[in-house]
């Protein structure tokens, strides 16, 4: 293919580039979700790009958050989805015209505009597609039909997979592709204003998300009670969704639930206030792909604990310097993890250092660049 005509902002970008016309970049994306539209915005501002932006929907039940205005770059298509378990086909129409694009970008594949796309357009424009770690196949005719959707992605010219857990797993199942490593880079600025000086009594362990079992709640409530049995003046504080909460608070004594805030759903932009009152802060997982909160942990120069299961954890934590990753739903491992920082509460401060060091290695602008990467390797091939 020959590569489109694309005009720069700097002798950098030039050297990648050749031409004057910017790029045309079409991207296709689930719903509105703060943590990838830093980056769609990062990515409008670049002079050499022609960005459009359009989702399957414009708000899913389990993401409450509160709609904000679209970008003139963005647009949320109309149609419906069906609903399978926990999956979702989305069907959309008015299908924008493709032939005047340069580069496609698919997060999702579970979709008729996908489909159309990966089957029709994906040999004549370069498509990338772009997801984090592939979770196991379901049995039956569910998982049949799963493997005939994720087929189409053999027509992708490159995968851009979300951490260096997803990269792992698609270079083994696209072994001839190039593939990226594109996380989700997020707007930090927030969160990294008025850092405290940690630690702080009583030590304050934050977690961030749903109160679900897959969120290893329960092994973090399980962890919390040995510190505080142990002796340790410790406090836990829980922002996200209620759900399972209720239930897994009767299996510890009144006196310890007097020691556990809970704050509630938070708007995105209201996180780093509660950020900024943790000392460490925890992520539990039994498995989540990504998981942004610890991209704001990171920009809030927080100790990070995270679990292996989460896709986060190898790309943003390094073991001994900002945290420890531990092995999923290992209880014992995450006790461990915490009482290493109650021990000797002068690691607080030297892991959060660390931690603050590497977030601006996580800003949309780095993001922008592994994409304006990736657009040149596709169309070079």
């Amino acid at each position: 293919m020959t590569l489109p005509s694309i005009s720069f902002a700097s002798d950098e970008m030039a050297s990648t580039y050749q031409g004057t016309r910017p790029l045309r970049v079409l991207c296709y994306s689930v719903v509105p979700s703060p943590y990838q539209r830093d980056l769609f915005y990062q990515l409008s501002c670049l002079p050499q790009l022609d960005l459009n932006v359009f989702y399957w929907e414009a708000s899913v039940s389990d993401s409450p958050w509160p709609e904000k205005d679209l970008q003139p770059y963005e647009q949320v298509m109309p149609g419906s989805c069906l609903k399978w378990g926990g999956a979702r086909f989305h069907i959309n129409w008015h299908l924008p015209w493709l032939y005047d694009a340069d580069v496609i970008i698919l997060n999702g594949y579970q979709s008729l505009v996908a489909q159309l796309i990966l089957h029709t357009h994906a040999k004549k424009v370069p498509c990338i597609f772009w997801g984090e770690k592939m979770v196991a196949d379901s049995a039956g005719v569910k998982g049949r039909l799963q493997q005939l959707l994720a087929a189409g992605l053999n027509n992708c010219k490159g995968i851009a997979a979300i951490g260096s857990k997803a990269k792992e797993d698609y270079s083994q199942r696209f072994p001839s592709k190039p593939i990226f490593n594109i996380s989700y880079y997020c707007n930090l600025d927030g969160f990294s204003q008025k850092i405290p000086q940690r630690p702080r009594r009583p030590i304050t362990i934050l977690f961030c998300g749903q109160m679900i079992s897959r969120k290893g709640v329960d092994l973090l409530l399980n962890s919390f009670q040995q510190l505080l049995d142990v002796g340790y003046d410790a406090r836990l504080l829980l922002v996200g969704r209620e759900a399972d909460l209720p239930e897994m608070l009767q299996a510890l004594p009144n006196n310890s639930v007097q020691h556990i805030e809970f704050a509630g759903f938070q708007a995105p932009e209201d996180l780093p206030h509660y950020f900024q009152r943790a000392d460490i802060f925890v992520l539990p997982s039994r498995y989540d792909g990504w998981g942004v909160v610890v991209n704001q942990a990171l920009g809030a120069g927080l100790p990070i604990i995270c679990s292996d299961a989460v896709g986060a954890a190898p790309d943003l934590i390094e073991p001994g310097v900002n945290g420890f990753a531990f092995s999923a739903g290992d209880a014992p491992a995450l006790f461990s993890a915490l009482k290493y920082f109650f021990e000797q509460p002068e690691r607080i401060g030297s892991a959060s250092q660390a931690s603050l060091q590497k977030a601006p290695m996580w800003s949309p602008s780095v993001g922008a660049k592994h994409w304006l990467d990736a657009f040149k390797t596709v169309i070079d091939l």
